[in-house]
């Protein structure tokens, strides 16, 4: 089965491509789809995994009406209806990945929040027993859990990889007050969800969120919620400080760039069918155990 890599809608200019996402405006609104494109050490493959973004946007359709009571969020409409001017072809293709919603002006920071050491936060462990300014205790080691959740912003960067920063400078870019409410509300998002996610077998290693602020002045959640794409999400019951974690995201394409030896840089290599198919075996095991359903084709 062929997935979506790109979208060109008629009746609207061409849209903002991102790594995953086209964007379109909408009057105002902003049509975001969710193609099926995947990337890997921020080189877009030229191969789909099939399903990825209806996967990706039913998880977050999820997150934003389970969360609602902890901060409002930007989701307007799931409804193929509800989006105007559509060719039916453009209907059948559109359907369970996307999102109509309510613009914002976006924050320019990622609100990053660790609860385990994982990645960038345990390199800089590694080098100076912080992370992102905080102080980490001695003794620990890669994928232990942290004594506490922390708050580490990152600043937002439209190609390559975004910039770890400390609360200080995130106070400096968008405010006191903005910064403490993000940080604030981040470390509840995530408590809340870490929560849920370990009475349904997952540990929420870390995870970002976006806000922006709607016309009314109110500070709301954007862009994606706890997908396996903003997360990292690992089998509790297989969890084990140390040794490499059983997760439900594309380290598995991952793994297998690092094995041929790519160097990281444009053009993709071609990626393997059965690499494909685990992939999408893997978001379709974190939608199971996220929502309780099967993921339908």
């Amino acid at each position: 089965m062929n997935g979506l890599f790109k979208t060109m809608l008629k009746n609207y200019p061409p849209a903002k491509f991102g790594k995953v996402r086209d964007n379109y405006c909408i009057d105002d609104k902003l049509l975001i789809i969710a193609s099926d494109r995947i990337s890997a050490f921020d080189v877009i493959m030229d191969q789909t995994v099939p399903n990825k973004g209806k996967i990706l946007t039913q998880i977050s359709n999820f997150w934003f009406q389970n969360t609602a009571h902890i901060i409002k969020n930007h989701l307007f409409s799931t409804n193929i209806d509800d989006v105007p001017n559509l060719e039916q072809q453009e209907k059948s293709i559109l359907d369970g990945r996307f999102m109509l919603v309510n613009q914002a002006k976006v924050f320019p920071i990622e609100c990053v929040v660790r609860g385990y050491l994982a990645g960038s936060g345990w390199q800089e462990y590694n080098r100076n027993r912080q992370v992102c300014g905080i102080d980490i205790p001695d003794g620990l080691t890669e994928f232990s859990k942290l004594p506490f959740p922390i708050f580490t912003p990152a600043t937002k960067a439209e190609e390559g990889h975004d910039e770890n920063i400390d609360l200080r400078e995130m106070k400096r870019l968008i405010g006191d007050e903005n910064a403490e409410f993000l940080k604030n509300k981040s470390v509840e998002l995530y408590n809340y969800a870490a929560d849920f996610l370990l009475k349904r077998g997952i540990i929420l290693a870390d995870t970002k969120f976006e806000f922006g602020i709607n016309p009314n002045d109110e500070i709301i959640l954007i862009d994606e919620a706890l997908t396996p794409d903003s997360s990292r999400f690992w089998l509790a019951e297989s969890y084990e400080p140390g040794k490499n974690q059983y997760n439900f995201d594309k380290q598995i394409l991952r793994d297998y760039l690092l094995s041929i030896h790519w160097n990281k840089t444009p053009p993709p290599p071609q990626i393997p069918e059965d690499v494909i198919k685990k992939t999408i075996d893997k978001y379709k095991e974190a939608y199971f155990r996220i929502t309780g359903k099967e993921f339908l084709d």
